[in-house]
């Protein structure tokens, strides 16, 4: 499991021109799910976005998390994060998870996040074309991969 986390002034996604949702002062979570992983990987990568200091406190030091700092979460699925660019120019998506896999994850990763994270955790549509708009702070941007756990 595969996770973009983005320290953002503000995000929000569209789905066929209408806007889905939308977040001022947070974080925007890409989410990648490839196969095999667990509600153990997905527990600890939730743990992990919810407890990362990347809010600056009075001192202008990232010392804060998302509850600390009052920020909101707007979570995106992206099997895209799985792509393997090895071979040729065409990536090969092979290890994302099927969505009947996928899908369930990508549900309780919500469900977590909102036990996390003191506001309301904001989604796209699962599998949807969604067009995903937002301002960088910082720019702050963290990879976090729950096979690797760094």
């Amino acid at each position: 499991m595969r996770a973009v986390l983005q320290r953002v002034r503000e995000a929000s996604v569209s789905i066929a021109g209408d806007e889905h949702a939308r977040i001022r002062h947070g974080y925007l979570v890409l989410l990648g799910i490839a196969t095999g992983d667990t509600h153990d990987d997905l527990e600890w990568l939730c743990g992990k976005i919810a407890r990362m200091r990347l809010f600056p406190d009075d001192d202008g030091v990232m010392n804060l998390d998302i509850n600390e700092a009052n920020g909101e979460l707007l979570l995106v699925s992206q099997f895209t994060l799985l792509a393997k660019t090895a071979k040729g120019n065409r990536p090969s998506y092979i290890q994302a998870a099927r969505p009947e896999e996928a899908i369930p994850l990508y549900l309780r990763a919500k469900q977590l996040l909102n036990e996390l994270v003191h506001h309301r955790v904001k989604t796209g549509e699962f599998g949807a074309d969604m067009q995903v708009g937002l301002i960088n702070d910082g720019p702050v941007t963290i990879v976090i991969d729950s096979k690797a756990r760094e």
